[in-house]
């Protein structure tokens, strides 16, 4: 009886075949066949078209045995791979400008895309995914937004956040001109309780709104709702646990109380996920006596006076401020600050 091959052609010597070469066969199936199966990866080369994988009866060398194939070549838009309508696994990682999907002759298979690796089996009839449930997942890189994530590594605030096609806004205040011209009207900022002196003759009425007559008219209301710049106080981000900021750190101080006896690192994102603006400004304040130290991720950190870069130590009633002065570079000064 002549030998056999299973599906990944592996051979099967009959019993009493091959008496005295039985151990070369042997060695083949072990050394290459088996070898490809398990952790073999080969090439794979497109060039324009749909690339088709078979197996013939052989042990020796085969593309579609392999666990790993490298997708290679100029794709010239969206291919198909045809794999061997057998049960197998593949790792796949696709070097291609294209999406290339992974597929028997029969069934939907997998898309790959461009520059992506994926784990798939192969059915018999069809590509599927290995994994298409996962109970925890963490990732080491925040979920971009196009993919249905944040794109942010930490979120504050206890609003909805808005990801929806059509969401519902909450319309903020801007105030809105109504006039279409308007003559050249001289103010006097008044002092508290006071009326507002207008050109022409015209006050501020005790409501604080002042209406233009005329065709084209406006109503004003001094001071503006929105007529403050900046904080008028620095407010508090409160941390009892290492932290690395966000942008709404932004004109805050980052508070260490005293009720937390551990030292800890405060942390400055300023990797691309946070884009901080030249000109931003956080202090950091350490109420314990554990030293706090305030570390920066990707960007430079100067010592103000001295110029040495790195990470800072802050100690107990240390205050200190980081100023980004360039897209990469940070001053950071302050007291209690080694």
């Amino acid at each position: 009886m002549a030998s056999t091959y299973n599906d990944v052609k592996i051979e099967l010597m009959a019993t009493g075949e091959n008496n005295t070469t039985w151990g070369a066969i042997a060695n083949t199936n072990m050394g290459t066949a088996l070898t490809e199966l398990i952790i073999g990866s080969a090439d794979v080369t497109f060039a324009s078209g749909t690339v088709t994988l078979t197996l013939t009866d052989s042990n020796a060398t085969q593309t579609a045995r392999n666990m790993r194939l490298n997708l290679i070549g100029t794709s010239g838009g969206a291919r198909n791979l045809v794999v061997p309508a057998i049960e197998k696994l593949y790792i796949v990682n696709n070097t291609c400008a294209d999406a290339i999907t992974i597929k028997n002759t029969t069934g939907t298979g997998i898309a790959v895309p461009a520059g992506k690796s994926t784990w798939v089996y192969n059915n018999g009839t069809n590509v599927v995914d290995v994994t298409t449930h996962l109970s925890s997942l963490t990732l080491g890189t925040p979920l971009a937004v196009t993919s249905g994530g944040t794109g942010v590594a930490v979120s504050t605030g206890s609003t909805t956040l808005v990801l929806a096609t059509s969401p519902t806004l909450v319309t903020p205040v801007l105030g809105v001109a109504t006039a279409t011209s308007i003559n050249k009207v001289a103010f006097t900022a008044p002092a508290t309780s006071a009326t507002l002196a207008v050109a022409d003759g015209k006050t501020l009425t005790a409501s604080n709104t002042l209406t233009f007559a005329g065709t084209d008219a406006t109503v004003m209301t001094f001071p503006p709702a929105s007529a403050s710049v900046g904080y008028l106080n620095i407010p508090q981000n409160s941390q009892s646990a290492a932290y690395t900021t966000v942008l709404a750190d932004s004109g805050k101080h980052i508070f260490h109380p005293s009720t937390d006896a551990n030292a800890r690192t405060f942390t400055i994102d300023s990797n691309a996920n946070v884009a901080y603006p030249v000109g931003t400004a956080i202090t950091f304040v350490n109420m314990t006596a554990n030293v706090v130290t305030i570390a920066i991720t990707t960007d430079t950190m100067y010592l103000a006076g001295a110029g040495t870069t790195g990470s800072r130590s802050l100690a107990i009633y240390g205050v200190a401020t980081v100023l980004k002065m360039t897209s990469t570079t940070w001053m950071i000064s302050g007291t209690g600050l080694f």
